[in-house]
């Protein structure tokens, strides 16, 4: 009479293989998600989430930013083995001097924000679109140009970019030609940049200071208008977006990757 099941060593070989692929995966995390990475741009918001969950993830943690006083702040709440550093990426010394000061990269994320480049196409201010490569484009170009050179042939670069990349929406052509920039080049950087891996996390809307500057009602109204349109039906916050980089850190197989954390706002 035939066997209703597979005879058990074959199983037991089967279950075998499963644990030990399971292993190599954990080695090979475990192995990532040590040593130093950098988060420049890491005071707050997004940036800061970032450092807290890398850094409970065991790395040693250096936070940059250009305010002394919010990077003080910053590392107080965050506590354990993070460092603060000053860095104005906008400054190419000042970049060289940060990268001096925090020495060998396994990991560099780089979080770098700008309000410049938004509004009507026919009415939009040229100018701005370009002051905005200034204030997000360049920045972390330049950041990621110097940091490469502490950085370790199996580290990474994870760049924070926007979902406005590819968001079809009145208004937002500037902020797409922008950040649709970053994301152009990490397919080109991860191949020119190998082993290293290039990866970019390209959030939606999420509830951090950079909205403090918004007036109220219109904050209120566009986070409503969002809740009630993306799919997730929520706004994102800074831990959504710090996970999507952890995976990003730890997986040593994704490189020319941009993860897309907006709650399904590219689908409406």
């Amino acid at each position: 009479m035939p066997q209703p099941y597979p005879p058990a060593t074959g199983l037991t070989r089967r279950f075998v293989s499963i644990t030990h692929f399971d292993e190599t995966n954990s080695l090979e995390k475990e192995r990532a998600m040590a040593g130093r990475i950098a988060v420049v741009g890491g005071s707050s918001g997004i940036g800061e989430a970032i450092a807290g969950r890398l850094a409970r993830q065991g790395l040693e943690v250096v936070i940059g930013g250009r305010g002394e006083e919010r990077l003080h702040n910053a590392r107080e709440r965050l506590g354990g083995r993070v460092r603060a550093e000053v860095i104005d990426a906008g400054d190419a010394a000042s970049v060289e001097r940060f990268f001096e000061r925090v020495g060998p990269l396994e990991h560099l994320v780089i979080c770098l924000s700008g309000r410049k480049g938004a509004g009507p196409f026919a009415t939009l201010s040229l100018e701005a679109v370009g002051e905005g490569f200034q204030e997000k484009v360049l920045p972390q170009l330049r950041t990621a140009q110097v940091g490469l050179k502490r950085l370790a042939e199996s580290g990474s670069i994870t760049f924070i970019t926007a979902a406005s990349a590819r968001m079809v929406a009145p208004g937002a052509a500037g902020l797409a030609a922008i950040n649709g920039a970053l994301e152009a080049m990490v397919p080109t950087l991860a191949v020119e940049l190998a082993p290293r891996r290039i990866n970019a996390v390209s959030p939606g809307v999420i509830d951090t200071p950079w909205w403090n500057d918004v007036p109220g009602d219109i904050k209120t109204h566009y986070f409503e208008q969002s809740r009630a349109t993306l799919p997730a039906r929520r706004i994102g916050k800074p831990e959504d977006v710090a996970a999507a980089v952890e995976l990003l850190v730890g997986n040593t197989f994704m490189t020319g990757t941009v993860l897309e954390v907006d709650g399904g706002a590219r689908l409406v």
